[in-house]
């Protein structure tokens, strides 16, 4: 916490949207595109931790986590340090211009984490749209194949080739296409729904997977399978165990790149 941290609770000074939030509302509807939607009409002022002040001063929980990114709380004082530290040296350069220590030292950091003690490198990318994209174009160049397989249910962004490997229509694609092509849509492992019941889903999931990769795409033309180990916004599923396994030995055996 910083030194004028917030009680961790949630604490309502207002109606909400408050009258602060409501002008503030005005002011986007005339200046910023309605191509960028928001959740609600609260304006965030501040944060500490779990909680986020907006422009009335209304502290709320903040389950949305900044989507996953802002999971060790907001003004954590060591990030502010970091931060401020990092401001103070240099703000920017472009890695591929003119590179600094602190890209090579978060990718040693993240060979540390990564289980295994084969050989690791790490590109950094902005978000993680661009890193599905990125991925794709490694998988591609390395195995000179095209085709890229991804799942039911599954999300992986909303540029171009991210919308195309993202399974719904609504509320991502509609209105979009045409789409990149090369994708590939194949069944998930998903055991709650799985017709004979979750104790045959990872074999009869992966042995579909198998069938219909090799008669609608073709092994030899596979470049990748991208796949979330824990599906999001298809509905939190998490895979039958094993088949991540299965899908993993598969690709190895025909020389696809596993991206999840």
């Amino acid at each position: 916490m910083n030194e004028q941290s917030l009680t961790q609770e949630r604490l309502l000074l207002t109606e909400l949207p408050g009258p602060a939030s409501r002008a503030l509302a005005e002011r986007r509807k005339a200046s910023v595109s309605s191509a960028v939607s928001v959740g609600n009409d609260l304006y965030i002022d501040r944060g500490d931790g779990a909680i986020l002040v907006d422009v009335d001063g209304n502290q709320l929980i903040d389950f949305g986590s900044g989507i996953a990114v802002a999971s060790v709380g907001h003004a954590a004082p060591a990030v502010v340090a970091a931060v401020k530290e990092q401001a103070s040296r240099v703000a920017h350069t472009c890695f591929m211009v003119t590179p600094y220590a602190g890209y090579v030292e978060v990718c040693e950091q993240l060979a540390e984490l990564t289980p295994g003690d084969h050989e690791k490198r790490s590109a950094l990318f902005n978000s993680g749209a661009e890193a599905v994209e990125n991925a794709v174009k490694v998988a591609r160049a390395y195995t000179g194949r095209q085709a890229v397989i991804a799942f039911d249910h599954a999300y992986h962004g909303r540029t171009n080739l991210t919308m195309a490997l993202t399974a719904k229509v609504q509320p991502y694609k509609d209105g979009f296409g045409p789409f990149a092509p090369e994708i590939y849509r194949m069944g998930m492992a998903y055991p709650y729904r799985w017709p004979t019941g979750p104790e045959h889903c990872a074999e009869e999931a992966f042995a579909e997977f198998a069938a219909q990769v090799h008669v609608q795409v073709g092994e030899e033309h596979v470049a990748a399978v991208l796949i979330e180990p824990i599906q999001g916004e298809g509905g939190f599923i998490v895979p039958a165990p094993g088949f991540l396994t299965l899908l993993s030995d598969w690709c190895a055996t025909h020389g696809v790149v596993l991206i999840a």
